[in-house]
């Protein structure tokens, strides 16, 4: 048997299907076959690895678990960092935009794309926030917007069930900006 990734056979995956665009379940179905042939093992999470090769830039997500791979966007693409740190920070008054805290308690502050570089986010003022470290970290792993959209989906709905007017109309307001800014568009909300 070979000694072979996972994220190795997803890539080579992609790579023997270049410039086209790949529905989920082909890319889990070929994958996980072909790390059990070459493997004997069970594949187990192909899902993390595709979201992992699209969030280092190796995957364009075209649509909903739609990906493709082009070389010419890999070998282009250039993830900004921002060169404004300075007044990203005096704006935020050197502290977590998040908890508050700063320096002198003892927190490690970064500068954050709000809207992330690999959903097309820039390295621009408007779109950075000082975020501590722990906060930082649960916003990249815990997907902030995704979380926060799901919250207010789920507010709206309790608040239709009881025809609660204020909470229903505070909620749409605020998901009306996640769509107008295409912020988590694949997280669909009826209205």
């Amino acid at each position: 048997m070979e000694n072979i990734t996972q994220k190795e056979i997803v890539i080579e995956f992609f790579e023997r299907n270049p410039k086209r665009d790949v529905k989920h379940p082909e890319v889990v179905d070929g994958a996980t076959s072909e790390y059990q042939n070459r493997t004997g093992n069970v594949f187990r999470d192909p899902d993390r690895q595709i979201r992992k090769l699209h969030q280092a830039g190796i995957l364009i997500k075209v649509g909903t678990g739609i990906y493709r791979y082009d070389p010419d966007f890999v070998e282009n693409k250039e993830l900004e960092s921002f060169t404004e740190k300075k007044e990203i920070l005096a704006r935020d008054k050197f502290r977590c935009v998040q908890c508050g805290k700063g320096l002198q308690d003892g927190v490690r502050l970064e500068v954050d794309h709000i809207k992330p570089k690999d959903k097309g986010g820039k390295a621009t003022i408007e779109n950075g926030q000082v975020l501590c470290a722990p906060h930082n970290y649960k916003k990249k792993n815990y997907g902030q917007t995704e979380t926060g959209k799901k919250m207010f989906i789920r507010l709206y709905e309790a608040a239709k069930n009881i025809g609660d007017d204020e909470i229903i109309s505070f909620s749409a307001q605020v998901l009306d900006v996640f769509e107008k800014n295409d912020v988590n568009g694949h997280i669909i909300w009826k209205k």
